[in-house]
């Protein structure tokens, strides 16, 4: 399979119809498939929440992912300005570790990462609307990068109405939905063609992969499913 969105170096804001849906899979497979072209492209994961302590160093499974993935390798700050440690919502981590998140430093690290790449691959935080802030979520996010927006929707029940509602919040907001890879995330979910096609026939952009449900799954494996 191939498509032209590839031909040249892709910024794009990954989102997902719901948390644990394989956003990172699907955004570490965009860089790979990036990075496989030669192209200098970075990921980046603005708010991560659930980390463990490695050697010195806090570790997030998502933003290693896009690390190992990416062409151009960057101080994991740059990547996620803001870790933390506590696997809760954003907003309610920032306040239990007493490091708000300020979305002017959010947009001050991807204008570095701007300056020293191709394109870059930013991954929100599960779904498309997960508050940040008081008044500012990761929609608001989205629309300060100004990126052309790649929907990730987990196969499973209720996936339907969930990519459906995604799809308007985006457009609603004035960003251009690229496109949507759909993911199984349940390996006996019934019906999944059936599925896809009720999204298909309803949502206004192209599939541009459907990846299986996968075993111990690599972005290397998820890239070989998707339109490159």
């Amino acid at each position: 399979m191939s498509s032209p969105i590839f031909d040249q170096p892709l910024s794009c804001f990954v989102t997902g119809t719901d948390t644990e849906i394989g956003k990172t899979l699907v955004a570490s497979a965009l860089i790979h498939l990036q990075a496989k072209r030669g192209f200098k492209v970075a990921g980046m994961k603005p708010v991560a929440a659930g980390a463990k302590l490695e050697g010195e160093r806090w570790v997030n499974e998502d933003v290693e992912s896009l690390m190992l993935a990416s062409s151009v390798k960057l101080d994991q700050n740059l990547v996620c300005p803001y870790l933390y440690r506590t696997p809760v919502a954003p907003h309610i981590a920032s306040e239990i570790e007493g490091r708000s998140i300020e979305p002017d430093h959010i947009i001050k690290s991807f204008n570095e990462i701007q300056g020293l790449t191709e394109s870059i691959v930013v991954e929100g935080v599960g779904g498309f609307r997960v508050p940040l802030t008081k008044d500012f979520d990761t929609a608001d996010l989205a629309v300060k990068l100004n990126l052309p927006v790649i929907l990730v929707v987990g196969l499973r029940l209720g996936c339907i109405s969930q990519a459906l509602l995604t799809m308007e919040a985006i457009h609603s907001r004035g960003l251009k939905l690229l496109g949507w890879v759909a993911n199984s995330v349940n390996s006996d979910m019934h019906k999944v063609q059936e599925n896809l096609l009720a999204i298909r026939e309803r949502i206004e952009a192209p599939l541009l992969g459907q990846v299986p449900y996968l075993t111990n799954a690599s972005f290397s494996q998820a890239a070989n499913y998707l339109l490159r």
